[in-house]
Order: structure tokens, then C-alpha cells, then sequence
């Protein structure tokens, strides 16, 4: 990944730098600045739809749309209001060709002389020209940013050394955080409400829970987290449809594990390969599990509470630090959406399940009929 993220970049930076790093990215998914990013999100989400979805009723591809809104709703919250208003178009186009860099040789063969990779490596340097400006800027004019995007707080960052943070890392750190939650977020809303329309009777339930929330203008931080029933829609969502087949983890020394009654070695060293897409479905663990079913997450069943068996957001040292922006992302695009359109899947069957891409998603129809709701 430094290929695309830059070198000194978390995994490429040393340990005290990375640390600095990932306490930053911690820093800027607070609670505090959570609760500015609800409404960045609503923003956004509007404007995309009073632009695309502005006919009574049509057609459109469920898969493509979220994944434009996702990348618009990050960047207004990542990047800022600077960056999403007047430089948007651009990094749209450098963060594809970032995008379309990464593929199964690049994980072999980081630096193939290939097109792919040349146009990803013109992209990276041209995004680092293109935040060089707006870090300049911003310092020229710190009044031109209200200080709540996760920019801000990676241009501050000093290390222990006494160093200061480059503007290569600080675009680094930003295309990281990008790539982390464009592909998860898009496929995960998109298999939530797929799954929701798919299974009419959960989503009379979820549109029940919404119309607590109809009559406000505007949703809260508070609101979004009293959507259990969405929150355990989208957990259950990841369980079926998870966003990576396998997680990589290196033994760092010798471990006995024992599984049914027998005990196996992990030598030093070694790698261990986990797929969350095989032991999120063992019956051992999850009743019934190729069916929807969110209820298993709520008491008294919280089939998820064993150790290790809920993979959704990975596990352990290396899980997820960005999950509760994510839940929160997606639960306020899906909320602002099912409240403004009423939706019906194109295909009665659901998409298949695209194993062989990087990251997972749907493959096939994903068509959607929406007609809009009259809102008062």
C-alpha cells in the first residue's frame, strides 16, 4: 500500500510515528466531532439526491448511487468544506485512477511497470501538489475551515522526535483514511438496504423506528444512535455479505490453540489466515445463518458476544478504528433516503456475492424503482 499511500504512511512509518498517526485518525472519529459530521453527512446526502433523484419516480443503480454519495459525504467530513466545494471534481478523478492502481498484482508486484500503476503513481504526486495548496492555504487563512474535519488535525500533528508532520504524509494519512471506508461503506449500505427491501417484513420494522425521527428537520447524533434496528440491520449485513474473503495476521511468536478438544501449534512466523465470509456462517455459532436476520444481535441473543465470532470490522490490535464513523455514515445516508423515497428492487433476486474483486461487493442487479414520499 505505500505505492499508494506514500512512504511514512501508517504500515510504512516507523512505530512511534504510526502511533502518532492512528492516535490522530482516533482523535478526529471522537464523539465530539461526530456530532458536526451528522449533519456534513444530511448535507450532502440531500444535495446528491434533489440532483439525481429529482423525478418522481425512476430508476437507478443502488450501487453506483452510494458510492457517490459515500465519497462525498467523506470528503466533506475528511477533508473539508474547502476541499469538497472547489477542488471535489479533481480529486474525484485522481482518487479513481489511486482507485483503479490497486489490483491483485499490486499485492504480488507493488511496482509493475504497468498502466495501471503509472497512472496511480501521477495521481499520488498530483493529490500531494494539490493538498500541498490547500494545507497552504489553510495556514494562510485558518478562517476558511471551521477546524472539525480530520485535515485540520493531521496538519497539526508533531512528532515525539520534535519533527512535524510532512504534506506528503498529511495526503498520505488522507488517501489511507479514504480508501479505508470508500469501498466498505458503499457496499455495506448497499447490502443493508438490498437486504432490507429483499425482506419486507424487517423493513416494515426498521420504517416503524424511523418515524420517530420523520417530523425533524434534521437528525443528531442522538438519533442516529437510537437506530438499533438499522445499526443491526447493516451488523447483520457484514455478516453475510462481509467486505474482505480473508484477514492476514503474523505470528509474532509460538501459540498453541486447541479447537474441539485438539491442540495445534502456530509456529513464530507464520502467517494465519482468517475468512469472516466462512466463520461469520457456521451454525455453530449463528442460528440459521445464510438467513437475515438482525434480531440475533439484540438481548438476549447477541449471538455476536462470543470472542471472535462477529468479523465485521476485522478483530484485535488491528480492528477497525474507523467502524463507529462508519456505522454512523451509513445509518444517516440509508435514515435520509427511506425517509424521502419510497424503493423497490428491480430483480426479485439478490445480487451475487463478487468474490473475486479486492473488496467485495455486489455483482449483478442492483437496479432500484424509487418514487419520492411527500415529506411535510
Amino acid at each position: 500500500m505505500s505505492a499508494v499511500f506514500g512512504p511514512g504512511v501508517v504500515y510504512d512509518a516507523p512505530r512511534k510515528k504510526r502511533q502518532m498517526q492512528f492516535q490522530t485518525m482516533a482523535n478526529g472519529l471522537r464523539t465530539t466531532r461526530m456530532k458536526t459530521y451528522v449533519a456534513k453527512i444530511q448535507q450532502e446526502t440531500m444535495q446528491y439526491l434533489n440532483e439525481r433523484w429529482n423525478k418522481e419516480s425512476g430508476t437507478v443503480d443502488l450501487y453506483k448511487a452510494l458510492s457517490e454519495i459515500t465519497i462525498l459525504t467523506a470528503s466533506r467530513c475528511l477533508h473539508g468544506d474547502d476541499v469538497r466545494e472547489h477542488m471535489f471534481a479533481e480529486l474525484q478523478t485522481l482518487y479513481h485512477d489511486l482507485d483503479e492502481g490497486l489490483t491483485p498484482l499490486t499485492v504480488l508486484w507493488s511496482r509493475a511497470p504497468t498502466p495501471e500503476h503509472f497512472r496511480r503513481d501521477k495521481a499520488r504526486k498530483q493529490l500531494v501538489e494539490l493538498f500541498g495548496k490547500v494545507i497552504q492555504q489553510r495556514r494562510e487563512h485558518p478562517e476558511r475551515s471551521d477546524g472539525t474535519d480530520i485535515l485540520s488535525l493531521f496538519m497539526d500533528i508533531k512528532y515525539k522526535d520534535g519533527s512535524s508532520i510532512t504534506e506528503e504524509e498529511v495526503t498520505g494519512l488522507l488517501i489511507a483514511l479514504l480508501f479505508a471506508g470508500q469501498h466498505t461503506s458503499c457496499t455495506t449500505s448497499t447490502w443493508t438496504l438490498l437486504l432490507l427491501l429483499h425482506n419486507p417484513t424487517v423493513m416494515q420494522r426498521v420504517m416503524e423506528e424511523q418515524e420517530q425521527f420523520a417530523s425533524k428537520d434534521s437528525l443528531e447524533l442522538d438519533d442516529v444512535h437510537q437506530m438499533e434496528l438499522l445499526h443491526n440491520s447493516m451488523r447483520e449485513a457484514l455478516r453475510l455479505c462481509p467486505t474482505f474473503i480473508m484477514l492476514l495476521r503474523k505470528a509474532m511468536r509460538d501459540a498453541d490453540v486447541t479447537v474441539n478438544g485438539t491442540t495445534y501449534r502456530i509456529p513464530k512466523g507464520d502467517l494465519v489466515v482468517v475468512s469472516p465470509t466462512v466463520s461469520m456462517r457456521l451454525p455453530t455459532t449463528f442460528k440459521d445463518p445464510d438467513v437475515f436476520d438482525p434480531d440475533r444481535f439484540a438481548a438476549p441473543r447477541e449471538e455476536h458476544k462470543q470472542p471472535y465470532a462477529y468479523l465485521g470490522f476485522g478483530g484485535g490490535m488491528h480492528s477497525c478504528m474507523g467502524q463507529v464513523f462508519a456505522f454512523l455514515q451509513v445509518k444517516t445516508v440509508l435514515s435520509v433516503i427511506l425517509k424521502h423515497y419510497e424503493l423497490t428492487p428491480e430483480s426479485s433476486k439478490l445480487p451475487d456475492i463478487g468474490y473475486n474483486d479486492m473488496v467485495v461487493g455486489p455483482r449483478g442487479n442492483c437496479n432500484v424503482q424509487y418514487r419520492k414520499k411527500k415529506v411535510a
